[in-house]
This record gives C-alpha cells, structure tokens and sequence, in this order.
C-alpha cells in the first residue's frame, strides 16, 4: 500500500463522546471511519466493510472488546488486520488480557491525538509491510508452479531417454529413492547383443534439473553403444568425453559400470568414485568388493583418462550387490551416518540371502536415517547360460539387402589393437543382410570370442590355463591390462566372405592372428569342467555355428554360419 494511501478504520467504543473525538482525530490524519457502539457491531461492520484498521474499546455492552477481537481475528485470516485496544484499564493482568485475545497494541484513556496518530502510522506501515510480503508470496509460488511444471515437461523426456531398459529381469533388485524431482542416481541396465547384462549405477554431483542435464547424455550413450555390442572399454571413453565436453567444471559424475557375461561367468567392472560393490556369494558370504580405484566420469580429459578395468569370476546363484553413497550417509537425529560397517554387518549377519535387500532396508529404518542424498541399492544375482540369445531389436529395413556375394577383409596392428574394437562394426555391416538379422547375438557372441582370443593368446601371448582357479582369473586379467598398456606388436586379420548357399546365404569369417599358434588337437579333446573358468569360448563358438575349425597352426579360426 503506498504510504499517502488511505486507510479504512473501524472505531468501537460504547461511549458516544469519546467515539466522535476518535473518530475526528482519525479524520484529520486523512483516513476513512466507521463507528460502532459494541463488541457485536463492530464484528458485524467489519465482515461487511473489511477494514484495514480497529479501535477497539476493552469493556462494551452486549460483546466486549476481547471476544470482538478473538471474532475479527477468525474472519481476518492470514490478512493482517491491526487491533489497539482503547481501555482505562491499568492492572497488569488486564493489559496482558488485551494482547491474548488478539491485540495488537493498546492506548489509554483520556487519549492523545499524538500518540494516537504515532501508533497509527506504525499500523499503517506494516500493514503495508504484510501487503508486500503476501504479493512477494504469490510471486514466488507463481514462479515455483511454473518451475514445477517446467521440471515435470523435463522429466518426461528425461523417462524416456534414461529409461529403466531392463531392470524389470526376474534377476534384478533395485531401490530408487530420489531426493529431488529428478534424481541425482541414475541406474540403466541393458544387454547386448550377445546376451550380456550392462548395468550402469551413476551418481552425479547435486540434484534436479542440473544432474538431469548430465544423466540424459550419460544414458544415451550406455544405451546406444550396449546395444551395438561395444565393450566397457569403448562405452566409458565415449561417456567420459560427452560429460567433460558438456558439464561445467564443478560437476561430474561418479559411476559403477559392469558387464555381466552369463556364458563366460565372469563380471567386468570400472568403478570412479562409488562406494564399494559386494559380491556375495549363493549362501550369502562376502567374497570380494567392487572397488572405485579411478576418478569420476567428466573429470579427465580424454587423452588423460584410465578405461582399464578389472574381470572375476561370477557362479549362478552369486549376487552382485551396488549402492550410492546416499546409502552409507544415511544420518540419524544424533548426526552420526549409517557408515560402510554397519552396511557390511548387516551382509555379515544375513542368513537368507534372498531377503538381504529386504532386511538392508530395514536396517537404514531402525537406524531412524534421514537421507542427504539419493538412495540407490541395486542387487543382481547370477544366471546360468541361457540356451537362447535375446533377439535382435532389429534395424530400419531400407527396401533392400545386400548382395548375398562379396567379401571384406582388413587388418589391425600395433596401437589400433589397444584402442580399436572392430566387433559392432561388423555387426552393423552384417545387419544390412535381412537373413542375418535374427541371429545377431549369435553373431556377436562368435565375433566377440574369436577376436578376444586372437588377442589375448595370438598377439598377447597370454595362456588361458592361468585360468584354473579364482585367483589365476585375476591375474590373468592383470597380465591382460598390463601388457595392452605397453607396446602392442602384432596383427589380427579379418576376413569375410558373404556367398550364396542353397535357399539363403552361407558367411564365413577366418580370423587371424601373429601368435605362436596352439595343439589344436589336444585343446579341443580336453573339455572344460563346468566350474571351469577357461575353454568356454571355443565351446561357445562351435555351438553357435555350423562350422568351426582352427587351422594353420591354430593361428587361424574359420567359422561357416548358414541361414
């Protein structure tokens, strides 16, 4: 309210003299009277009139002062409706009394036109205070509905780029609790073309729209290269670079990246910033942690950033268990946090570990946590080979298909070894032929073995029997990274060739490599146990294929797929 503007002022006062002397006062400082001769006209009067100011006389006929204020107050509301109390009372107890039953302020009897007008003016402007405060009020929740909505349209798209992919497997256990809107975890699953299981456990710096920004990016890449077969290698540069390219420098995203290979039992996983993983073995017991030994995804350039990751063994029936770090900072009323021990003892303590998610959750209840941050658990258990790949999403069908007779053969050397998967390209190129389509994670589970082989025992020279145990996996695997971070010499050769056969086509891959070669002969007679962590590959291979045939030395693999 401007300050020359002119206030609506009610005047109650059972004596008729000291009424007309009020109300002349209050004419002379420029505003507008109505009089009322007690409690209960002047309540009529102001739901009528809603004055902006009440004079109020303490003691009055038929409804005295106090019950008039209580009833003025109830029908003001949240409005701000000063009441002076007019009173010749003077005990303590009785002023106390004026201000309990909703006044604001009081005058004595006989009054002064002075102090009147000074008690009036400081009415006046915080009536005009609390005006500013309720327009300020409903600007800043016209302003929040608008955000609201502006966030619910963002999240709309966001659901849809960052969707859940397959987190509804009868396998997969997850939690999301958001602190925000948006949530600042991101969780994605997704397999690849040949029946691996991604999973993607992300947690990025703040909340709401800001995290939002990173995480569509984030998804779109793990969705698009899991879906084109490549490796964790390829996916976590492409992620890196996305978010350091487009992120400012304060945010960045800590992450917990794995592929699950049901046909090769193993888990390969890259961890930058998360908190520990568990692997839990099919009675419960801890068997290993997951640990983050890199930096968050966005923080390095891409020339600087590390890819390498580790490989263990994985039974059916072992559990995978992933958390964000909202987990282990859950706090309760004493501040203390729920801490990576109480989380371990709670494993430690399960019996049944079917119910471990259940009874981790009510440990973070019983500790009476109120979360800082997004909470996420994420609990994935182990499957035996499935028999069956998933099928093809397939690919936009262009009217026609390739010729059913060409061939395509390249090599790679030295550094390209390190840093380039050829895999999904040569998935898509082989997708462009219709009767192909259908058996792309059978050939993408073939091409990823025969390639892994050629590289690792051809140009690495590594021996798959360092594979007979647990501990020999992981220095296999150690030995792997090692050696591809020094000088690579060597060549794979690639050869295709596409070929008429009967009522379709016939593809034959020959796959080469620069290694000493192998008793082809003696390897393929000793069949792996099924506990076993070597020999799988070959296994796979001849069982999804029509022909497969190791020659030249074993040097060279030579696969026929009909359809």
């Amino acid at each position: 309210m401007p300050a020359e503007a002119t206030l609506h002022v009610l005047i109650a006062e059972d004596g008729a003299a000291d009424r007309l002397l009020l109300a002349q006062i209050v004419r002379r400082q420029g505003h507008q009277v109505l009089t009322a001769e007690n409690g209960a006209e002047a309540v009529a009067l102001f739901r009528q009139h809603r004055p902006h100011l009440v004079l109020l006389d303490a003691l009055m006929p038929v409804m005295d002062g106090f019950e008039a204020a209580r009833q003025i107050k109830a029908l003001a509301g949240e409005t701000l409706v000063p009441i002076i109390f007019l009173t010749s009372l003077s005990e303590e107890q009785a002023l106390v009394r004026c201000l309990e039953a909703g006044g604001d302020d009081f005058i004595a009897k006989p009054y002064s036109a002075v102090i009147l007008a000074a008690k009036i003016g400081a009415m006046e402007r915080l009536h005009r205070l609390q005006a500013k405060v309720l327009e300020q009020r409903d600007e800043i929740a016209l302003h929040h509905q608008h955000l609201l909505n502006e966030q619910r349209v963002a999240k709309a798209v966001f659901d849809k780029v960052a969707h859940t992919g397959c987190l509804q497997a009868p396998n997969i256990r997850y939690l999301q609790s958001p602190f925000a809107l948006f949530n600042g975890d991101l969780l994605l699953a997704a397999y690849t073309p040949s029946g691996d299981l991604h999973v993607l456990l992300g947690d990025f710096t703040g909340h709401g729209l800001p995290a939002a920004v990173g995480a569509m990016p984030l998804a779109e890449a793990f969705y698009g290269m899991t879906g084109k077969g490549y490796g964790l290698a390829q996916t976590l540069r492409e992620m890196n670079a996305k978010l350091k390219r487009i992120l400012p420098v304060d945010m960045f995203c800590c992450a917990l990246l794995l592929n699950i290979s049901y046909q090769r039992g193993t888990v390969e996983f890259w961890g930058g910033g998360m908190p520990d993983g568990y692997h839990l073995a099919a009675s419960g017991e801890l068997l290993a942690s997951l640990p983050s030994t890199q930096l968050p995804l966005g923080v390095l350039a891409p020339e600087r950033f590390d890819d390498r990751t580790q490989v263990m063994p994985l039974a059916p029936g072992e559990r995978l268990l992933l958390l964000s770090d909202g987990v282990i900072e859950t706090s309760n009323a004493g501040g203390q946090l729920f801490g990576v021990e109480r989380l371990q003892q709670v494993i430690a303590l399960n019996r049944t570990p079917a119910l471990l998610f259940e009874e981790l959750l009510q440990a973070l209840q019983a500790f009476g946590g109120r979360a800082r941050d997004d909470v996420s658990l994420c609990d994935i258990r182990m499957l035996e080979p499935a028999a069956d790949l998933p099928a093809n999403a397939g690919h936009a069908d262009r009217g026609r298909s390739s010729p059913l007779d060409w061939s395509l053969g390249f090599e790679l050397r030295g550094e390209t070894l390190r840093w380039v998967n050829p895999v999904p390209q040569l998935l898509q190129l082989l997708q462009e032929i219709h009767g192909l389509r259908p058996l792309a994670g059978q050939l993408h589970s073939v091409f990823a073995e025969l390639y892994s082989n050629a590289l690792e025992h051809g140009v690495l020279g590594l021996d798959s029997a360092l594979k007979g145990d647990a501990a020999g996996f992981a220095e296999f695997y150690r030995l792997r990274g090692e050696r591809l971070a020094q000088q690579v010499d060597g060549y794979i050769r690639i050869d295709l060739k596409v070929e008429p056969w009967e009522r379709g086509g016939r593809l034959i891959i020959e796959i080469r490599d620069s290694g000493v070669g192998f008793d082809v002969e003696q390897v393929l007679a000793r069949l792996p146990r099924q506990d076993a962590f070597s020999g799988r590959g070959i296994q796979l291979v001849r069982r999804l294929s029509q022909d497969a045939q190791w020659i030249e030395g074993g040097r060279c693999a030579k696969v026929g797929v009909l359809w």
